[in-house]
């Protein structure tokens, strides 16, 4: 008893430490705080200190993370923002999203034969390129993915998206103007005064536990419990195996309505919050992700295929969703932030505006960003049960 309060205690608190030592040194924050929950999770895991009758404990904690994530990441979303768009970063959103299915479906009729559930993995790969981690972990827990898979899918993703990356800071712009139209000052939204706050909510956790913050905090969180008990309380109207999938559907859905009432949206660090839940359930999940089995022999058929389906579809999305702007005539900066934004998720958006000398599409990025947040899921599910009858 007392091994499984110390360990629900690391778990609590292991990712605390880790926020603020991310928000002390820039180089803690260039790794990234899952990364590190990642990695320490498998160390953990991996070294034979925990007690083997924690399955329950883990499975409990898992299910519950990512229920209470999602609203909380979603409050701070505001769909009225999304007709401020303009007319050619709206496009750009689309043309992004369209790319990234056109490739993830490719590459699943491709590797079908072996990856097991590939299905699975593809509904997994939407939601990451069209949302990030938090898409990813929500879509592997409404799919049933295990953990091994889950971990090794994400870890195959940001070893191609850390060299997409590279790219995109490095030669991407240069190389996509070779056929693509430069920036004009009328492709993005040119109003910059909540620029640098919105930027600063992705990033700072500083505050949170200040008493004008922090109690409307609780609120938040209070509601984000609520959602998510209706939420499980609707699905249980519905076959066991669709249960899940249901109930994270409904808790996106009401995080997204409720986003849009003032009181609920003006709320401060609910995204941090949610991102505090995505990181236990990270670091839960490689807590119990078996290295022996991941990388065995037997595994080494489904181990590259994996890495080769992202290593297809990361590219594969990025040259056709430029093909793409190209036909509809997008500029290169919204095409970069775009993708950047879709893929990585918002804090990188402001980084790769940087390189790009162009501050004024940090405000739209961002802003699709968050929309992948709210639509990724939808699409994952989508996509993945469509892709399982061909399976």
């Amino acid at each position: 008893m007392t091994a499984k309060i110390l360990l629900i205690a690391f778990f609590l608190l292991f990712p605390v430490l880790v926020i603020y030592l991310g928000n002390t040194y820039s180089y803690i924050r260039k790794i990234g705080s899952i990364v590190i929950c990642y990695i320490v999770g498998l160390f953990v895991g991996n070294i034979g200190i925990l007690p083997s009758n924690l399955e329950g404990m883990n499975d409990i904690l898992t299910s519950i993370t990512i229920p209470l994530a999602i609203p909380l990441l979603l409050f701070s979303e505001d769909i009225r923002k999304w007709v401020k768009l303009a007319k050619t970063t709206f496009i750009s959103l689309l043309l992004g999203v369209l790319a990234a299915t056109i490739m993830v479906v490719i590459g699943f009729f491709i590797f079908r034969s072996h990856i097991p559930d590939c299905w699975k993995i593809s509904g997994m790969l939407i939601g990451v390129y069209t949302g990030g981690t938090p898409n990813l972990a929500a879509l592997a827990t409404m799919l049933d993915v295990d953990n091994e898979t889950y971990i090794l899918t994400n870890t195959a993703d940001l070893v191609v998206g850390s060299v997409v990356l590279l790219f995109l800071l490095t030669f991407a712009q240069r190389f996509f103007l070779l056929f693509m139209r430069p920036y004009k000052s009328t492709d993005g939204i040119e109003n910059l005064n909540r620029t640098e706050e919105m930027v600063s909510e992705f990033e700072s956790y500083s505050g949170i536990f200040s008493k004008t913050i922090f109690l409307k905090l609780l609120k938040g969180f209070g509601l984000t419990v609520l959602i998510s008990a209706i939420g499980g309380g609707i699905s249980m109207l519905f076959p066991k195996n669709n249960q899940t999938v249901i109930a994270i559907l409904i808790i996106t859905s009401l995080g997204i309505v409720a986003s849009t009432f003032p009181a609920i949206n003006r709320i401060k660090k609910t995204f941090q919050l949610g991102m505090y839940f995505i990181l236990i359930f990270s670091l839960v999940v490689a807590s119990t992700a078996d290295l022996s089995k991941m990388f065995n022999s037997e595994n080494s058929e489904f181990l590259i295929s994996i890495f080769l389906y992202i290593l297809i579809a990361v590219p594969g999305a990025m040259l056709i969703h430029g093909i793409l702007s190209w036909i509809f005539k997008i500029d290169v900066d919204n095409f970069l932030i775009t993708t950047v934004a879709l893929s990585m998720s918002p804090p990188f958006v402001p980084v790769v505006a940087g390189v790009l000398k162009n501050k004024a599409i940090v405000l739209s990025g961002i802003i699709i960003g968050i929309i992948g947040y709210a639509i990724g899921n939808y699409l994952g599910v989508i996509v993945a049960y469509t892709l399982k009858y061909f399976s």
